[in-house]
């Protein structure tokens, strides 16, 4: 019984490439009780394995979190699938905005301790004591209004290239950061703002909604669905679109455009850009934004220094990387000393 991945992203590119069938690329969350993650993660994997179902998901006691591609032919048996496991019957499905036949290349199904890395000791609070919930009309009223308070979740690289407007958008790497920084921001308007926050698809609002309320903010919303679940609702009922630039995808496309605005720019030269890339060189793949005049002058590159590395023979750059753990800069998406115009 297969478990694990045998095919390589080149390899699995390559057939994408041939079969030239459409695909859908989703994502969806969902708290629940897992007994047993490691059991029901293989049990996802010899299914959607079958399905051809590609993506990064993971399983933990607390639930699980997915973000996934898979032929659009096979999307009712997906859903069926899902509709047979009690705790993910109906589960609301985040489809793509915008989709890529290579959004994800491998199927990766991942047992952690959380689905989403808050740093939170759950024993300590009501986890299901969770802020109101709004669509995305309810939401463009209440952020107009003086009395609120609205808060992007997610990292600095993600709201660089699009927010909401007028939200504040805490400069943090990671999820687990911004929670302390949020509420000793706000400490002083506990009881006299409307607390609104929001996220890529809604599950880091689930339980930061939550952490909030039990320290004593009173007035606690989050938008339902998130970003992805607001445009498709702001498209379908013909709404105010308040969402400026790119919303930032954890897959290969790395964005997806809600609105024609761009909001940031080339980490190089300066020039009005919000595209992702990862930098050429294996050693560093520093995530920052880059212009196509850059891409070309640079080679995908960040700096000169990796320019001239990717210039090495193949087996030259495994002996560099060789016993070298990855820089930190990989984990700081755009902050190396090296980007003159980053954030």
């Amino acid at each position: 019984m297969q478990l694990y991945n045998t095919l390589s992203a080149n390899e699995r590119a390559a057939l994408l490439e041939q079969a030239g069938e459409d695909r859908l690329t989703l994502s969806f969350y969902q708290y629940a009780y897992i007994g047993n993650p490691e059991l029901f993660r293989n049990h996802l994997f010899v299914a959607w394995n079958a399905m051809d179902v590609l993506g990064r998901i993971y399983v933990a006691n607390e639930g699980i979190n997915a973000q996934l591609s898979l032929p659009a032919k096979k999307f009712e048996d997906f859903k069926s699938f899902l509709d047979g496991i009690y705790f993910l019957e109906n589960v609301r499905l985040n489809i793509a905005i915008e989709q890529d036949l290579k959004s994800f290349l491998k199927l990766k199904i991942k047992v952690r301790d959380k689905i989403v890395a808050d740093g939170l000791n759950d024993a300590t609070f009501d986890v299901t004591n969770k802020g109101i919930h709004l669509d995305a009309a309810s939401f463009n009223q209440i952020i107009e209004d003086p009395d609120t308070v609205l808060v992007d979740m997610r990292n600095h690289y993600e709201s660089e290239i699009g927010h909401f407007k007028n939200a504040i958008t805490p400069n943090v790497d990671t999820f687990r950061d911004s929670l302390d920084i949020i509420e000793e921001d706000l400490k002083d308007h506990k009881e006299d703002k409307k607390l609104v926050m929001y996220c890529t698809g809604g599950i880091r609002c689930e339980k930061a909604s939550a952490y909030y309320k039990h320290k004593g903010f009173k007035n606690v919303f989050q938008l339902e669905g998130g970003i992805i679940e607001y445009a498709r609702q702001v498209k379908n009922l013909g709404l105010e679109n308040k969402f400026l630039g790119k919303n930032f995808v954890f897959d290969h496309r790395r964005g997806e455009r809600i609105s024609d605005d761009v909001i940031s720019q080339c980490h190089q030269c300066g020039e009005p850009c919000d595209t992702h890339v990862n930098c050429a060189n294996e050693a560093c793949h520093l995530l920052f934004i880059q212009c196509d005049g850059c891409r070309a002058q640079m080679e995908e590159c960040c700096s000169v220094e990796c320019q001239e590395i990717i210039q090495l023979p193949l087996e030259e750059q495994k002996a560099l990387r060789s016993g070298i753990h990855n820089s930190n800069k990989i984990f700081k998406k755009g902050r190396s000393e090296k980007l003159r115009y980053k954030k």
